[in-house]
């Protein structure tokens, strides 16, 4: 995967203290990762860099909406999101990135690339059961939705269902009281 020139920092030429980032995050980043999940998206990140003598500071913090499909109906809609990250970064001898929220990188790196960590925090940003909230309050009319509703199992009285009982099943429920 290629390096997004935008997104790589290079950290020697600042100076200690805080350094705001901004980016405008849209549908074209994420074909850059090959993810296709989001039909649509307007995602704003804070990036805070605090640079200190030894290790630095990275604080993300993401707002906005991706238009997704719904799991039930298939239909698009926005999902608000909004999620934060902190993230140490430090010197060592090699790289090394096996800590979720700590990022060893070797001793005389200058810059650094934010575009995996923006791309994570946005994906997992997103909701695992995604529900289109017309479906929540009952709005939505969708064919999908009626036929679900058409095929969905009806309960019947409990007078039936032990009729219908198979009776070899009365005589198994007799071992479990005869103890």
């Amino acid at each position: 995967m290629k390096l997004l020139k935008e997104f790589t920092i290079p950290f020697v030429g600042l100076k200690q203290g805080k350094h705001h980032f901004e980016y405008q995050i849209d549908n074209e980043f994420f074909e850059h990762f090959e993810y296709e999940e989001f039909n649509d998206a307007s995602v704003k990140v804070d990036l805070v860099l605090e640079k200190k003598t030894t290790l630095l500071e990275l604080d993300f913090e993401i707002s906005g909406t991706v238009n997704i499909n719904c799991d039930l109906t298939n239909e698009a809609y926005n999902q608000e999101i909004s999620n934060q990250f902190n993230l140490v970064v430090n010197f060592g001898e090699e790289f090394n990135d096996e800590e979720i929220d700590l990022l060893i990188i070797p001793h005389g790196e200058y810059e650094i690339n934010i575009q995996q960590y923006i791309y994570e925090l946005i994906v997992l940003s997103v909701p695992t059961k995604r529900i289109h909230p017309g479906v929540k309050d009952g709005t939505l009319n969708s064919d999908i939705l009626k036929k679900l509703e058409e095929l969905s199992p009806k309960l019947k009285e409990n007078k039936e269902t032990e009729e219908e009982i198979d009776p070899r099943w009365n005589t198994l429920k007799k071992l479990l009281t005869d103890k």
